[in-house]
């Protein structure tokens, strides 16, 4: 089972549960995870009967409980990361259980790389001592007993766990170690997370190629037909997660352009009851086109009109249909403040996610962010809707 610990991300909807909290820390548990657990279950209380002689309803107690262990495991493993980083001053956000392992979402980097490397090992670590102790009960239990297969069992799975969380490729906790001794030898975070990706790609092609000597090697039993899946989705996941990495340190690069007296586009204000092909008529002519304020009876900025629902307004009833019916209530938009800098601009738009943001100098409006606009200049490659 993989484990992960992630860098700072936009809020999603979180799949799953939210079943509680942990020394304050949100535990979510993902629906993936519960698929996870009834399979292992199963297949471990087939296992336990025929090696213990067992029931089928004892395989089957058996079976949940080396889950709950093992969950109970993943989310220690977590919580080294968790409590970690919470004794270096870095938010988290919460504790997810999914198909391979479970990850910690904080809400910012680490600010050094000594805390960085801290904090990326302390999950390993932790995995380490719970391997060591159920190492040291399965040798001081009787052989063929129901205690001495849970303890190998939990043995087996956490110095796994541990083991393979350290091999030096992001998104792995050792990808992370990578990325720290990285950023402390160059001074250039954003060059570290992209080399430790690269390396995580290596990874997950090594992960493939271990697949590959298992399929050619073994005879197909129930075991190995069960792990060259397994293996293979987390290949897939190393993957994703390693070019996730390397996108995400060329966007951080990109941050320092961020400018939004620049970025902003400019605003053309119309009066409340304006038609629309009248107010499009006013805002043309500027490059990129200026965004439509509305303002009330006494000249202040009221509402924002909306390009999305411009858009599904057929051109020919543009005339007759006032800016009103396709606004927004200005109070409802996001603001940004002209002067904030790339790492605040990117901080708003995480807290408040939202398609324009209101550029404010004090009390007045200066210009509209539009999220493709800052899209576009993170990532200048990629091909964007405006």
């Amino acid at each position: 089972m993989e484990s992960k610990r992630q860098a700072p991300r936009p809020p999603t909807r979180h799949a799953g549960v939210t079943v509680g909290r942990v020394v304050g820390v949100p535990l979510r548990l993902d629906w993936s995870m519960l698929l996870l657990a009834l399979a292992v279950a199963v297949m471990y209380a087939e296992f336990a009967r025929h090696q213990l002689a067992l029931s089928p309803a004892g395989g089957y107690v058996i079976g949940l409980g080396f889950v709950v262990s093992l969950l109970g495991s993943v989310l220690l493993h977590e919580l080294g990361h968790a409590l970690t980083a919470r004794r270096y001053g870095i938010g988290v956000r919460g504790i997810t259980l999914e198909l391979l392992g479970g990850y910690t979402e904080m809400d910012r980097d680490a600010p050094t790389p000594r805390v960085d490397l801290l904090v990326s090992l302390a999950g390993p670590a932790v995995s380490a001592v719970l391997g060591g102790a159920a190492v040291a009960v399965t040798m001081a239990l009787p052989d063929r007993t129901v205690g001495h297969q849970l303890a190998f069992q939990l043995a087996v799975s956490n110095v796994v766990v541990a083991a393979f969380n350290v091999l030096p490729g992001l998104p792995l906790d050792g990808g992370r170690a990578l990325r720290a001794a990285l950023w402390a030898a160059t001074r250039d975070r954003h060059r570290a997370t992209e080399v430790a990706g690269w390396v995580g790609r290596v990874v997950a092609i090594g992960t493939v190629g271990a697949a590959v000597v298992l399929a050619l090697t073994r005879p197909p039993t129930l075991p190995v037909l069960l792990a060259l899946p397994l293996m293979l989705l987390v290949a897939f996941t190393l993957w994703r997660g390693a070019g996730q990495s390397i996108r995400l340190a060329r966007v951080t690069r990109r941050f320092p352009l961020i400018d939004l007296s620049r970025l902003a586009r400019p605003v053309c204000a119309v009066p409340s009851g304006t038609p629309l092909a009248e107010a499009q008529r006013r805002a043309a002519g500027t490059d990129p086109p200026a965004a439509l304020l509305v303002t009330d009876s006494a000249g202040g900025p009221h509402a924002l009109v909306n390009p999305v629902e411009v858009a599904a307004v057929a051109v020919d009833r543009r005339p007759w249909v006032p800016v009103d019916a396709v606004s927004r209530p200005l109070a409802e938009v996001p603001a940004v403040s002209v002067g904030l800098d790339g790492e605040q601009v990117m901080e708003t738009v995480r807290r408040h996610p939202g398609a324009q943001y209101v550029v404010t100098s004090g009390e007045d409006v200066v210009g509209i962010l539009h999220l493709a606009d800052l899209a576009q200049l993170l990532e200048p490659h990629r091909k964007m809707n405006t």
